[in-house]
């Protein structure tokens, strides 16, 4: 063998050992890269646990959900013990078919909770969101965790949006729950005089609640944008209210019959559509899209607001 051959012998032998060695960081690098999302959903996972416990753990939300829960339980005791037919087709709607089947009673609690009830107990999730912090003193040292802005605002906005997603449920189930015990359940007889089975009655009437959920969501927006405007929560929640009763007195007003379709609470009551035999899908389609509309503007500003305002609080 020459020298030449000799020499180029070990460093042919070398060659993987320093590519190897050079190669090193660019692993780490790449194993350090591949697990940075993990860790990224893993703190986002325990903000949000953090921020539920929070919001479902206070004394004063758990109170606010006991009385919600209490409203068709004390609707259907009262209906049960004043059954007078001289009221028959009187009072708010449905309500005078609650005693032939215990399911109306879900559609008039929520019939009954979705104008005020429901949104005040949405305005006081949402609007507490940020505002409740910052009013604390604690918003700025929660920054300081290791978490961007805009994933504390989506921890915050899931948290309020599983309140009110918990409030709505506690009213259904509450609602069933005495409906089935007081009055009992049968085929439910729709709007149209069409009756269908029970399993399909019961059904129609998850889709109530889970539509009378997703007419909030809006409202949730506007209540987390405020809540980055200002320190004082209950002045938030107020403002969030009064934007739900604002739009519900315009939307009562013929003569502004041409601005109806952009308002918040337009479609809230569209959930009647689910008692007709032939479910206008596209009228609920519209009541979602107009919700969509709300939430991605008011998310929006809710997100250029906080991630950009200088957090002194």
């Amino acid at each position: 063998m020459s020298h030449a051959e000799a020499t180029a012998a070990p460093d042919a032998a070398e060659a993987p050992t320093s590519r190897t060695t050079a190669a090193g960081p660019e692993v780490r690098e790449a194993s350090e890269a591949s697990e940075a999302p993990t860790r990224r959903r893993g703190a986002f996972g325990r903000l949000l646990r953090s921020e539920l416990g929070l919001v479902l753990g206070r004394r004063r939300n758990q109170l606010l959900l006991a009385l919600l829960a209490s409203v068709p339980i004390l609707l259907g005791i009262v209906l049960a013990i004043v059954s007078d037919s001289a009221y028959a087709g009187q009072g708010p709607g449905f309500i005078d078919r609650i005693g032939g089947n215990g399911l109306f009673l879900v559609v008039t609690s929520l019939f009954l909770c979705t104008p005020f009830l429901l949104p005040l107990v949405t305005s006081i999730a949402a609007g507490d969101a940020i505002a409740g912090e910052a009013g604390g003193g604690t918003l700025r040292y929660l920054l300081t965790v290791p978490v961007r802005r805009g994933t504390l605002l989506v921890a915050k906005a899931l948290a309020a949006m599983t309140f009110m997603l918990v409030a709505v449920a506690l009213v259904t189930a509450a609602a069933l729950l005495a409906g089935g015990l007081l009055f009992g359940f049968d085929d439910l007889t729709l709007l149209s005089g069409q009756t269908i089975p029970l399993t399909d009655g019961v059904l129609r009437m998850l889709g109530v609640a889970g539509y009378v959920a997703m007419s909030l969501t809006g409202l949730v927006a506007v209540g987390l944008f405020f809540s980055t405007l200002a320190e004082v929560p209950v002045g938030v929640m107020a403002a969030t209210v009064v934007v739900a009763i604002v739009s519900t007195v315009l939307d009562s007003l013929p003569q502004l019959s041409a601005i109806h379709p952009f308002l918040l609470t337009h479609h809230w009551f569209d959930f009647a559509e689910f008692l007709r035999f032939e479910v206008s899908w596209s009228l609920l389609g519209q009541g979602l899209a107009l919700q969509a509309a709300w939430v991605a503007i008011f998310g929006s500003l809710a997100w250029a607001r906080f991630t950009t305002a200088d957090i002194t609080s």
